[in-house]
C-alpha cells in the first residue's frame, strides 16, 4: 500500500483514540467466521507520459479527462532527513515559508491571487521530500502557473512572515508538552533512534532549533536542494503533453541547477536489543498513551507486500486484532493501531493506543499477547480478508487527480518502477500464511521493543513495575523534547 495511505489509515485510528473516551466493552466478533471481501477488480491506471524540460526537469503527465481540472505538483527529493545536525526542522520551515509571499506578491496578495482563480495552492515537507501543489481549473491554468512558479522558485522569505510562522511553530511545539499522545510519539522516537539521529527528533524540529532558525539558513536550504536535477514535476488532469509542455517551459524553463545536491547520510541505527519500559509523567491524565515498537524497514524493503498484509491483520484496519481486542472486546480504548513508517532509511514500526488509566497494565498485556499471537499461522479466511481489504482499497487511490499525483510522488521519491501500480494487487494476493508467519517472527519481536507510556505515574507506575514487563525508566518531558 502507498505509505501515504498506510499512514493515513493508522492516523485515523490514532486520532480516534486521542479525542474520545473509551467505549463500553462489547463482545468481539469471531474472526474465523466473518465473511471475507470479494476479490479486487483489475486496476487500470492511465499511462504515465514522461517528458523533460530544457533545464532537465523531469515531467510526468497523466491524462484524466473526466473533469476539467488539473493538479501540478513539484516534488523536491529532499526533506527533513536532509536537515543539518542542530538545525532540525529546517526543511519543514523552508517549505512552510514558500507560500508566505513570492515573486512580487506578499503573503496576503498571494493568497488573494489564488483565491481569485478558484484554485488552491499548498506547500509541505516530509522526511524524504518537499512539495508545492497547485489544483486548478484547466481554464485558469495559464494564470495560475506563474504563481505556482513564483512559490517554487522565488519565495520572498520575508523576515516579518518568518517571525509570524516561527511563533506558530513554537506554539505548536509548546502545546506538545500538554499532549500525552504527542509526548508518547516524541519519546518513542527518541528512545528508538536516540538524540543524535535525525529520526529521533520530530520533522518539525524542536523549540531550540526553531527559535534559532534564520532567513539566510532557509535561503541556503532552498538554493541547495530546490534544483531541477533534484525534482520531478507531476501533472495530472484534463491536459495532454503537447498542450501542457510549452506552458511548463514558459513558467519553469528558467529554473537552473546551481551545484551538486547533497544526499542525506543518516547513520545506521542499532536495533533495540531488549524490552524497556519508558514512563513519562502526565499528572491528572485521564488516559495512558502507549507506543511500542522498534526500528522497522525502509521503503525499498523486499518484504513490502508481506508487511502490508501482516500489518492489516495486526493493527492496520478497523477489524485488526489490536483494535478488535482493545476497543471491541475489552473496551479499554476507543482505537488501537500499528504501522510501519517506511522512509528512505528504516523508519519505526509502532503499535499505539490511548487507554483508560486504570487499565494500563491490562492493555499492555493485551498488546504483547496480540503481537506474539501473530507468530502462529493465520487462518485462511483471516488472511483472505486482509489481502482482499488491501487489494480492494488500492484502486480508490486513483479516483482523483490528487490521488494519482500522490501515488506518482511515491514512485518519484523512492525510485519505484512504474509497474508497481499494476503489480500491487497480484503481489498482495500472493502473500501466503507462511510469509506472514515468517515476517511476524522477524519484525514483531516484542521482547525487544521499546515501550513508552505517558500518563499519571501516581496511578500507573506501581502496577507497571509490579507486572515485570521489563526494566522501567522514568524520563522527563525536557529529556524528550530538547
Amino acid at each position: 500500500m502507498n505509505p501515504v495511505r498506510m499512514c493515513a489509515r493508522a492516523m485515523v485510528l490514532l486520532c480516534v483514540c486521542l479525542i474520545a473516551a473509551p467505549m463500553a466493552a462489547q463482545q468481539a466478533p469471531d474472526r474465523s467466521k466473518a465473511p471475507a471481501p470479494g476479490p479486487a477488480p483489475s486496476l487500470k491506471v492511465p499511462p504515465v507520459q514522461k517528458r523533460v524540460l530544457s533545464n532537465g526537469l523531469n515531467v510526468w503527465v497523466v491524462e484524466m479527462h473526466e473533469v476539467p481540472v488539473v493538479d501540478v505538483t513539484a516534488i523536491v527529493k529532499s526533506g527533513a532527513a536532509a536537515d543539518p545536525t542542530g538545525k532540525y526542522g529546517l526543511a519543514s520551515f523552508t517549505a512552510a515559508m514558500l507560500d508566505e509571499g513570492a515573486g512580487s506578491r506578499d503573503a496576503l496578495q498571494l493568497s488573494d491571487a489564488i483565491d481569485f482563480l478558484g484554485a488552491s495552492l499548498s506547500t509541505g515537507s516530509s522526511w524524504d521530500s518537499s512539495s508545492v501543489n497547485l489544483h486548478a481549473m484547466v481554464s485558469k491554468l495559464d494564470a495560475a502557473l506563474p504563481i505556482f512558479a513564483d512559490v517554487l522558485l522565488d519565495p520572498a522569505f520575508s523576515q516579518a512572515e518568518m517571525d509570524r510562522v516561527r511563533k506558530q511553530r513554537l506554539t505548536s511545539l509548546l502545546q506538545t508538552r500538554d499532549n500525552a499522545s504527542a509526548l508518547a510519539s516524541a519519546s518513542f522516537a527518541r528512545t528508538v533512534f536516540g538524540p543524535r539521529h535525525r529520526y529521533g527528533t520530530p520533522a518539525i524540529g524542536n523549540e531550540a532549533s526553531n527559535g534559532e532558525m534564520t532567513i539566510s539558513e532557509l535561503k541556503q536550504f532552498h538554493s541547495t536542494y530546490y534544483q531541477p536535477q533534484n525534482a520531478y514535476l507531476l501533472v495530472v488532469g484534463d491536459v495532454t503533453p503537447d498542450v501542457i509542455m510549452p506552458k511548463l517551459e514558459k513558467a519553469l524553463g528558467a529554473w537552473k541547477n546551481v551545484g551538486t545536491v547533497p544526499k542525506p547520510t543518516l547513520p545506521a541505527t542499532p536495533q533495540h536489543g531488549a524490552r524497556e519500559i519508558i514512563l513519562v509523567d502526565k499528572p491528572g491524565a485521564a488516559q495512558s498513551a502507549i507506543r511500542m515498537g522498534w526500528v522497522g524497514v525502509a521503503r525499498n524493503t523486499a518484504d513490502y507486500f508481506v508487511l502490508d498484509v501482516m500489518n492489516t491483520v495486526l493493527g492496520g484496519s478497523f477489524t485488526s486484532r489490536l483494535n478488535m481486542n482493545l476497543r471491541e472486546d475489552k473496551g479499554y480504548a476507543y482505537g488501537a493501531s500499528s504501522a510501519f513508517d517506511m522512509r528512505g532509511a528504516p523508519g519505526p514500526f509502532v503499535a499505539a493506543a490511548n487507554v483508560q488509566t486504570d487499565k494500563t497494565v491490562e492493555s499492555l498485556t493485551e498488546f504483547f499477547k496480540e503481537l506474539e499471537g501473530m507468530k502462529t499461522p493465520l487462518s485462511t479466511p483471516e488472511l483472505t480478508r486482509a489481502r482482499n481489504l488491501e487489494a480492494l482499497s488500492f484502486p480508490g487511490a486513483f479516483e482523483t487527480t490528487r490521488g494519482v499525483a500522490s501515488n506518482l510522488a511515491e514512485l518519484a521519491v523512492y525510485g519505484l518502477p512504474e509497474s508497481f501500480f499494476s503489480e500491487y494487487v497480484p503481489k498482495i494476493q500472493a502473500v501466503s500464511v507462511a510469509d506472514v508467519e515468517r515476517a511476524a517472527r522477524q519484525y514483531l519481536q516484542s521482547d525487544k521493543f521499546a515501550v513508552v507510556v505517558v500518563g499519571d505515574l501516581t496511578k500507573i507506575e506501581k502496577g507497571i513495575r509490579a507486572a515485570n514487563f521489563g526494566p522501567v525508566r522514568v524520563v522527563t518531558v525536557d529529556e524528550i523534547l530538547k
